[in-house]
């Protein structure tokens, strides 16, 4: 009986964590619904006086850019701003034939009066936060801009960003992330709902209510002081976006997010590619939690409730760690309920946590319906949608479990980017693309197995107890052996 105890702990546990994260989605629900959704004009700067028009210097960090890289400065170029306030720095870290081509058309910019600079490191230390602080060294611009190489923002994005800066404690404004290839592929589909979510829901909600946020990595802008006096660019995590900004807010720096301002990008079409970019942003969650857990705790500058939304944003990606445990363990879970009657009791509880999937289901719902409009039709597609993306997610939890786990542990590892495909619509291919790896992951294998295990999950349904099977979790566990049958062939067919 020992085990099936330990078991049950477990597996309660670690329902609960995932309970009360759905709870921080409702509350970040609530504030989103409540919040101020248009923002006010503001008379900083006046852009017909050159006077009071700041510096602006656009860091453009990349590394191995081959098909991206001339979308990239063709369209940075376009960029409408007074020239002689704006610098660009191509801060290139490339091994490749790109640092070739990408110096010939930097100087083919130049030729067109374009103030921009090529800044080539000797090697990568810090990875992209070395490089933003080695480029942050000889900036002219009182403000940074920082864009990734599959960026495309508007002509008029500082026009739209920088005015935001009006208030002195403004240290940045980030702008909402939009997807030039959501509909590529079910993959992308579901990238961009998880994103979609993250950039109403979660973005507006805690920012709306004055707790903290996230620079994203791009599409946002910094001040200078602010990057300065949080401690500068860091590389000991892998997500120095999220680092910095903790450290920047924990100094009482405020920081402004535009869901009004899309700034389009280009989702991974490939799940290796997918996989990567999963893997840095969950291992780098877990090694900020280490890393600011206790500053956040200690802090005196922060209310009780911004702690706490700090404390759950930063083990956001912890919770795949408890939906692995939850989907792993509830096949013991239903052996054990059918041969211990008199467990029965807690069992009607445990039911209970079906609500945190209703929680998730109505949170996104509201994002949902904010983009795309309510009616019968639009809710019929979010719930395939919907049940899509959460089969998938939970076909990633294992993957992301051992990304987390590592964070939690301190195991270091390098910055693996996420590599780019210029693809903008159907007829677009990936294939032949030379930065994909070859190599088949060993926990490709222990999804296949995972995919088998559910499987077995769902014919216990039928044979479990003596009352003709019990059938409760078997959506749960189809979910599973889909989500991680997915992942299992597309990681195959894709080459890992």
């Amino acid at each position: 009986m020992i085990i099936e105890i330990s078991i049950i702990v477990i597996y309660t546990i670690a329902l609960i964590l995932i309970f009360i994260y759905s709870l921080a989605q409702l509350n970040l629900l609530f504030n989103y619904l409540g919040a101020q959704k248009k923002s006010k004009k503001t008379p900083f700067p006046d852009f017909d006086n050159p006077d009071e028009v700041p510096y602006v210097t656009i860091q453009l960090p990349v590394f191995n850019e081959l098909y991206v890289m001339e979308r990239l400065l063709e369209n940075i170029a376009l960029i409408d701003y007074p020239k002689n306030k704006l610098e660009i720095q191509v801060l290139d870290d490339s091994t490749d034939e790109t640092v070739k081509t990408t110096f010939d058309q930097i100087e083919g910019l130049k030729q067109q009066g374009l103030d921009i600079v090529h800044i080539c490191r000797s090697n990568r230390k810090g990875f992209k936060a070395g490089a933003l602080k080695e480029g942050l060294k000889i900036a002219k611009g009182e403000y940074i801009a920082i864009f990734d190489a599959d960026f495309l923002p508007k002509k008029d994005w500082l026009k739209r960003t920088i005015p935001h800066f009006s208030k002195n404690n403004i240290g940045v404004v980030q702008t909402r992330w939009g997807h030039i290839n959501r509909n590529y592929s079910t993959l992308t589909k579901i990238q961009a709902f998880a994103l979609d979510a993250h950039f109403t829901l979660e973005q507006v909600g805690r920012n709306s209510k004055g707790h903290f946020i996230n620079f994203n990595g791009t599409a946002g802008v910094w001040r200078k002081q602010c990057i300065l006096d949080a401690g500068n660019w860091e590389g000991d995590t892998l997500t120095e976006d999220l680092d910095l900004s903790y450290r920047a807010q924990l100094k009482n720096w405020k920081f402004k997010y535009l869901e009004d301002v899309e700034t389009p990008a280009e989702l991974p079409v490939v799940i290796s590619a997918a996989r990567s970019q999963q893997f840095r942003w969950n291992k780098g969650g877990a090694e900020n939690f280490r890393k600011t857990m206790w500053k956040v705790l200690k802090s005196k500058n922060i209310s009780k409730k911004t702690k706490l939304h700090g404390i759950l944003h930063l083990l956001n990606s912890t919770m795949f760690l408890n939906v692995l445990i939850v989907g792993v363990l509830s096949i013991p879970m239903l052996y054990i309920k059918n041969e211990y009657a008199h467990l029965k009791p807690y069992f009607y509880i445990m039911s209970f946590f079906v609500i945190s999937t209703i929680i998730f289901f109505v949170c996104y719902w509201f994002m949902y319906k904010r983009t795309y409009g309510s009616g019968l039709k639009n809710f019929a597609q979010y719930i395939v949608l919907f049940f899509t993306f959460f089969s998938i997610a939970m076909g990633f939890s294992l993957h992301n479990s051992i990304a987390v786990l590592e964070g939690h542990v301190g195991k270091r590892s390098d910055f693996v980017r996420t590599p780019k495909f210029n693809i903008s619509s159907l007829k677009d291919s990936w294939k032949g693309n030379k930065y994909l790896k070859n190599n088949i992951s060993i926990n490709v294998i222990f999804e296949g197995l995972l995919m088998l295990y559910f499987a077995f999950g769902m014919y216990s349904a039928f044979v479990v107890g003596d009352q003709g099977g019990d059938f409760g979790l078997f959506p749960f566990h189809l979910m599973l052996f889909l989500g991680f049958g997915y992942v299992f062939f597309k990681s195959l067919t894709s080459k890992v």
